[in-house]
């Protein structure tokens, strides 16, 4: 079984909180009076739903109670105070429930109402008439049965979107159920088409319900117009059998026109009519064929139907037959001379005439006879027949054409026996004969050349123009004409008759003359450009003739013109401006020996050593083209005596030409090597740079743009880049050398490492740095005995692993280059341990400590006196130290170590070495 519903929830409540406050305060309760509650007192339910009904008291103890009411049960649920029952399928537009209890024998009472309402789920629009004349009321019914309450409802009438009448049933009682709207609407032409629809309002939202609504489906309404008048029928009085002929029916005043619906029929048969609308006019056209059957009177009819009503149109017409005459020739092509019949008939009923000859009665054939001759040829014969049909005379005729065959003519009006055309434009031949069958004319040479294109339109050219033999055949015979074509063209001036070029010999005699082409002949004049007077007759030719000429050629078709271009040759001549007879060149400077000379054609000129060291060699001249496509002469001229020679195809000329030879400066690396060298010390000299050149440059050596110092001796400041520039009258040359100073070596550095002694299996390194240029080659001397020594690969370096006692002793480095030799020494010492200091005491230690004092101050007081090297001091500051007053003057100390101080003596190098000692300790 469902719960009850949310209404009987609260309901519950209230009763539960009644009850609690009965129980807290009964004796207050006691003195009010009783009562019984229905919840909800006021319900609207729609039609066919259920409903939760609570009834309830206060009476702390009922004797019974109940609901009462006609509606149908669902469920009940009952408390001590109260009771909820389901009321289900609702249907009446009301009720009124009542709730009661018996309580202290007196019955407590709650009247009820429940309604009910019902959507307007069936809204109907009554149907519209099918068509509607415009201008005529219709009624507009709608329909919605059982929706209510009515006093809640509103109808609308719409035409589309618009309303046409809105109707609120508002007052009405609340058990009135369904509703009717009508009404009555003028038709109009717009609204053809238009849809009209009903819309139906439940409006329950005070009721706190919402707004049901509905609509019809939509009815289209067909409005129309269709005039009173009849349709106007257009169509001949006279209908010829099996003739085609347009009737047309037309109506006015039709709404709407396309909707109009058309009959057209002759007699029994029906047409198929076009119909063609414009605004409200309707036109119907059909072809109307009448047959034999038909012959007669009979009835066009026209119906035209609009909607319910139609218009309708007759009348009369008469079918008729009658046949064209018929037109005969006993020979349509006769030969000449042959008799010829021409018949003219028609049906029955009509009267014939032959070319305005009538038959003698209706229905009778008409006829003439001729003898057929060459004038008769393409004559037309008329046949006209009449027939008269209800009252109207009618006429048809036939006309035939006679063909007379003859032999072909050739007549001069026709095919002329001569002909003058212009050249170019296209023209049409035309050259024909009469005859029949039409002849075939044909104009070719005697000789079998060329053939005219009768008839055909084609260009006219001067090939045409000759004699031709015209033919002309048909199947009678032939005829035969000779014709003259003659065709004139402008002049023409050809290379061959009157040359672009002309070339005249100095000296002699010439005629400017020019043959032109044309039709008729050409005359031709020729004159210097610029000038007015004609050249004619011979000339004596002069280098003042060249240039260029007009001639120009004229005849009656037009005129053409020609430059032509007169060169007048001679032979070779030089001149002293052109060809100087004596030449200086200067080596390098790319100008050749131009020596150009006058002649016509160019002369060729050769210049060859005829004297002097010259003799046989070609001098290279500058080529008179100078573009870049003159080739261009490797070799370079050789002083001396040349004889040119110049030639062309008119003569020869001989000059002498004395050549001369001057260069620029030139310095290069056999006359001012690039890298020099001096030697330290030696005699101050210039640096070795000469140039080449004519006349002979002055040579000019700098250093940082400082003339080369003057010094007595070569120093190593000397040393770095100088620019030599050499210069003379044709231009300069330069050059940078760079001089190197060379001097003897000097052994800067001999050290020991470890500097602080050798024990016997420890190992040892001695450094030898040397100062030379060009640098020097490092060589040892070791003690004898001594083995295993290694060297640096530039033998700058000397290393032991492993010492004994027999690599103590003096060792010599010596350097040496091209320049001289230097050597140092230096001595190694290899000692055992020192084991008399362990067993010796304290008196042993005091002594060795004394004499290490004695040893320091030894060496502080004669280090620089005999060139001693302090060890310590070396090994701090990472190089050696010269007390011997040629190298720093720092002092030096003593070295101490665990078996005292060993006494280092001092030696001196041979080839002014010197000599260095080393103390070594064991450790």
């Amino acid at each position: 079984m469902p719960g009850p519903s949310p209404g009987l929830r609260r309901a519950l409540l209230g009763l539960w909180a009644s009850l609690g406050l009965g129980v807290f305060h009964l004796s207050a309760v006691a003195q009010e009076p009783f009562w019984a509650d229905l919840q909800p007192r006021v319900a609207l339910v729609e039609r066919g739903g259920s409903l939760w009904l609570n009834c309830s008291t206060n009476c702390p103890r009922p004797e019974r109670g109940g609901l009462e009411t006609s509606l149908r049960r669902n469920g009940t649920q009952r408390g001590l105070r109260w009771l909820a029952r389901q009321l289900i399928d609702i249907r009446e537009p009301e009720t009124q429930p009542v709730c009661f209890f018996r309580c202290a024998r007196r019955t407590l009472q709650a009247r009820g109402l429940i309604r009910t309402f019902q959507r307007p789920d069936r809204v109907e629009l009554v149907p519209l008439p099918a068509w509607q004349p415009v201008g005529e009321n219709f009624t507009l019914s709608c329909r919605v049965p059982g929706a209510g309450p009515r006093g809640s409802l509103t109808l609308t009438l719409l035409r589309g979107s618009q309303e046409l009448i809105r109707h609120s049933f508002a007052g009405e009682p609340p058990r009135a159920r369904g509703a009717v709207l009508t009404a009555t609407v003028l038709a109009r032409r717009e609204d053809h088409g238009a849809n009209f629809s009903c819309r139906a309002e439940l409006d329950l939202r005070p009721q706190g319900l919402g707004l049901f609504e509905n609509s019809s489906a939509s009815r289209e309404l067909r409005t129309f117009a269709l005039s009173p008048d009849p349709p106007r029928l257009a169509a001949p009085r006279l209908l010829e059998v099996g003739s085609e002929r347009l009737v047309s029916c037309t109506l006015d005043g039709l709404f709407p026109a396309s909707e109009a619906g058309v009959y057209l029929a002759l007699g029994d048969q029906r047409l198929s009519p076009d119909i063609t609308l414009e605004g409200d006019e309707l036109m119907a056209t059909a072809t109307a064929t009448p047959s034999s059957e038909q012959e007669g009177s009979r009835q066009l009819v026209c119906i035209v139907t609009l909607g319910a009503e139609s218009r309708e149109t007759r009348e009369n017409v008469t079918v008729y037959s009658f046949p064209a005459p018929l037109l005969t020739l006993s020979e349509p092509s006769a030969p000449e001379g042959k008799m010829v019949t021409v018949t003219c008939t028609a049906g029955a009923g009509a009267l014939v005439t032959l070319d305005g000859v009538p038959a003698a009665v209706p229905g009778q054939p008409s006829q003439l006879q001729l003898n057929a001759t060459e004038h008769d040829d393409r004559r037309s014969f008329f046949c006209d027949a009449t027939l008269e049909v209800d009252g109207e005379t009618l006429n048809k005729n036939e006309s035939a054409e006679l063909r007379v065959l003859y032999a072909p003519r050739l007549e001069d009006s026709d095919c002329p026996r001569s002909w003058t055309w212009p050249e170019g434009p296209e023209q049409i031949l035309r050259c024909e004969a009469r005859g029949n069958p039409e002849p075939s004319v044909h104009c070719a040479r005697p000789d079998g050349g060329a053939v005219l294109a009768l008839g055909l339109l084609g260009p006219i050219t001067r090939a045409l123009a000759g004699t031709y033999r015209c033919t002309a055949t048909n199947m009678q015979g032939e005829a035969v004409k000779d014709v003259t074509l003659t065709v004139e063209y402008a002049p023409a001036l050809d290379s061959v008759g009157c040359p672009e070029r002309i070339t005249w010999l100095e000296g002699t005699e010439a005629s400017l003359s020019c043959v032109a082409h044309g039709v008729p002949p050409p005359n031709v004049s020729c004159v210097r450009s610029g000038e007015a007077k004609v050249i004619e007759g011979l000339l004596r030719v002069a280098r003042e003739h060249a240039g260029t000429y007009r001639c120009e050629a004229t005849n009656a078709r037009g005129s053409v013109a020609k430059n032509v271009a007169i060169t007048v040759e001679y032979g070779p001549s030089f001149e002293e401006l052109s060809c100087p007879s004596n030449w200086t060149w200067v080596e390098g400077s790319g100008r050749l020996f131009s020596c150009e000379v006058d002649g016509k054609p160019q002369p060729r000129v050769e210049c060859v050593g005829s004297r002097n060291t010259s003799e046989g060699v070609l001098l290279p001249l500058a080529p008179p083209d100078p573009s870049p496509r003159a080739p261009s002469i490797p070799s370079e001229p050789t002083p001396g005596i040349y004889t040119c020679n110049a030639t062309n195809r008119h003569g020869s000329m001989v000059k002498t030409v004395a050549v001369s030879v001057e260069s620029p400066p030139q310095m290069d690396e056999s006359t001012c090597p690039s890298h020099q060298t001096w030697l330290e010390g030696a005699e101050a000299a210039a640096l070795a740079c000469t140039a080449r050149g004519h006349p002979s440059p002055q040579v000019r050596c700098s250093r940082e743009g400082t003339p080369q110092p003057q010094r007595l001796r070569v120093s190593r400041q000397d040393a770095g880049d100088y620019r030599c520039l050499a210069t003379n009258a044709h231009g300069t040359d330069s050059r940078t050398v760079t001089v190197g100073v060379e001097y003897q070596p000097v052994v800067a550095e001999l050290a020991a490492s470890p500097s602080g002694g050798v024990r016997p299996g420890g190992n040892f390194t001695l450094t030898c740095r040397a100062e030379a240029w060009p640098p020097a080659q490092i060589s040892w001397r070791a003690p004898p005995g001594a083995l295993n020594i290694g060297l640096s690969s530039n033998n700058s370096t000397l290393s032991v692993a492993g010492a004994l006692g027999s690599h103590g002793g003096e060792y010599e480095c010596a350097a040496t280059n091209a320049h001289g030799r230097h050597s140092r020494r230096i001595i190694v010492r290899v000692a055992g341990p020192w084991l008399w200091v362990a067993v010796g005491g304290a008196a042993g230690g005091a002594a060795l400590l004394a004499a290490g004092a004695g040893l320091a101050f030894y060496v502080q007081s004669t280090a620089c006196k005999k060139g001693e090297y302090n060890v310590q001091e070396a090994e701090s500051s990472g190089e050696a130290v010269c007390l011997n007053g040629t190298g720093g003057g720092g002092s030096g100390g003593g070295a101490g170590a665990e078996g005292g101080t060993e006494s280092v003596g001092t030696m001196e190098a041979p080839a002014g070495g010197e000599v260095f000692a080393i103390q070594l300790t064991s450790a």
